[in-house]
């Protein structure tokens, strides 16, 4: 049993982060499949107003995940910020539900629901603390177990609450799950989180929240941030591309865009821990070229896609590629403000907000000048391009 799950799991931190951070899933994939339902169907705000709250919620949580982690930080725990992010997902979800209006579903996205979404860096800032001292590859397997749970999350929650829901007039009561996940996740986290000294965690010296905003967007942090970016992007592009692919030109059904998408999120959390152990031989950086490589060729194999069993047939490369997309760049980014984990891991946030807007604009572009077949394949060179832009600033610290 030693060999499939790696000691560096009995940590009883990254253990409890694991356990948290799960739950911390639960509460997107109850909510997220069903929140444009909610708000555009069931609530009646526009198309318009919808796209423009999901932006300005983003950008929010960007600029909350940077300030609680500086605040992390130079408080030298965890915990406090945690259990305060909680706090605000069970009313940003409660109140949704309890109050289910166009405007309670804009306040809840404008301010509780980025403040809870913050919690996502602040638990990866909580293992990055646990790990301290741990050799690399270590560190690797565990940030990779960490990120597998948000996976897992996804392959086994929304298929539950859409059986939960079925037949129902409403999706609203996805929202009261959530808060209940969110309830959940903060007792794990008050019961179940072993308790630090703040001494030994607290960063040396303190920066004040502008200072910590001007470092991140700092040349040398941002330059990496954007390598990054390009390659994650690829991911919200497959989202936005296999949809319409699969009911297009593959001449797929509806049905079939759901079953790919457990079918590969399933394959992540398999391959996550395989990527795990192959980065202990090969090094972090090679094996993300070969998992973005690989991504790479998925998607351009996409872009021929022309009837529904290619689909399934690509779904082993989309999984094996996208396991170590979304698994080695957290220790990457991480690594950047090694001596702040609260900061380095608000980094997560900040990629997720930059790979999603060159994604829409990828996307953009792809689809002005070509089909969803090119933008596929022009997804595939943005990947590409990222990799080799890492490679290029690597190789010029190096020097």
């Amino acid at each position: 049993m030693s060999r499939l799950f790696p000691d560096v799991f009995r940590n009883p931190a990254i253990r409890a982060s694991m356990i948290a951070i799960f739950t911390f899933g639960m509460a997107g994939a109850m909510t997220a499949p069903y929140r444009s339902i909610v708000g555009i169907r069931e609530l009646g705000l526009s198309d318009g107003l919808y796209s423009f709250l999901s932006f300005v919620s983003a950008a929010v949580n960007v600029v909350i995940s940077i300030l609680l982690g500086n605040l992390a930080d130079r408080l030298g725990e965890y915990r406090s910020t945690m259990i305060g992010a909680c706090l605000f997902g069970i009313a940003g979800y409660g109140m949704v539900y309890a109050f289910p209006t166009a405007t309670v579903f804009v306040i809840s996205g404008l301010l509780p629901l980025p403040i809870y979404g913050a919690l996502n860096s602040l638990l990866f800032a909580n293992a990055r603390a646990a790990m301290h001292g741990m050799n690399r590859s270590d560190m690797v397997t565990a940030n990779s177990g960490v990120r597998a749970m948000i996976s897992l999350s996804w392959v086994l929650i929304p298929g539950i609450t859409g059986l939960m829901l079925s037949g129902a007039s409403s999706m609203l009561p996805a929202y009261l799950f959530a808060a209940i996940s969110c309830l959940l996740c903060q007792a794990i986290i008050i019961f179940a989180l072993p308790k630090r000294s703040a001494t030994e965690m607290a960063a040396v010296h303190h920066l004040s929240y502008l200072g910590a905003l001007r470092q991140v967007v700092s040349p040398r942090i941002s330059a990496h941030i954007c390598g990054v970016a390009l390659i994650t992007s690829t991911l919200h592009l497959n989202d936005a591309l296999l949809p319409l692919i699969a009911t297009g030109a593959a001449h797929g059904k509806l049905s079939d865009v759901g079953i790919l998408v457990g079918i590969v999120a399933l394959l992540e959390v398999v391959f996550i821990i395989i990527w795990s152990r192959i980065a202990r031989k090969t090094g972090q950086m090679t094996a993300l070229a070969a998992g973005t490589v690989i991504y790479a060729v998925f998607l351009s194999l996409l872009g021929f896609a022309s009837q529904p069993w290619h689909l399934y047939g690509l779904t082993l490369l989309a999984g094996i590629g996208a396991a170590a997309i979304i698994s080695f760049p957290i220790t990457y980014l991480q690594d950047l403000i090694a001596d702040r984990p609260g900061l380095g891991s608000a980094l997560i946030s900040v990629n997720i907000f930059a790979s999603a807007g060159i994604g829409a604009l990828v996307f953009a572009a792809g689809t002005f000048m070509t089909g969803y077949s090119g933008t596929a394949i022009l997804s595939a060179v943005t990947g590409l391009s990222g990799i080799a832009l890492l490679g290029f600033l690597q190789g010029r610290r190096a020097r």
